[in-house]
C-alpha cells in the first residue's frame, strides 16, 4: 500500500463526511484548534502568575522592576511568543473559515 493511499484511509476515518477539500479544512481546523488552546494555557499561566495581561506586563517594564532576572525574560519570551502564535492562528481559522 502506498503512502498517499494509506493517508487517504486515515483521513477517511477521522472526517467520513465531505469531499477532500472539507475533509482536509475539518483536519487542519482542528490541529488550529489543538494549538489555540495549548497558547491559550501558556497565556492563562502567566496571567495568573504575574496578575496582568502581557500588554500591562509590557507597559509596567515588569522585566526591569524584577531586575532583569533570568526567569522574568525567559517568561516574558515565552509568553510574547505565545501571544504572538495565538494572533497568528486566529487569523489562520478566521481564514480558513471564510
Amino acid at each position: 500500500m502506498q503512502v498517499a493511499d494509506k493517508i487517504s484511509r486515515i483521513i477517511e476515518h477521522l472526517v467520513p463526511q465531505g469531499d477532500w477539500d472539507e475533509k482536509m479544512q475539518v483536519i487542519i481546523a482542528r490541529e488550529i484548534h489543538r494549538r489555540l488552546a495549548e497558547f491559550e494555557a501558556v497565556d492563562l499561566r502567566f496571567r495568573q502568575k504575574y496578575g496582568l495581561s502581557l500588554e500591562e506586563f509590557e507597559q509596567r517594564g515588569m522585566v526591569k522592576e524584577k531586575g532583569y532576572s533570568f526567569e522574568v525574560e525567559r517568561d516574558h519570551q515565552e509568553w510574547d511568543a505565545a501571544v504572538d502564535a495565538l494572533q497568528s492562528l486566529r487569523e489562520d481559522l478566521h481564514e480558513l473559515e471564510r
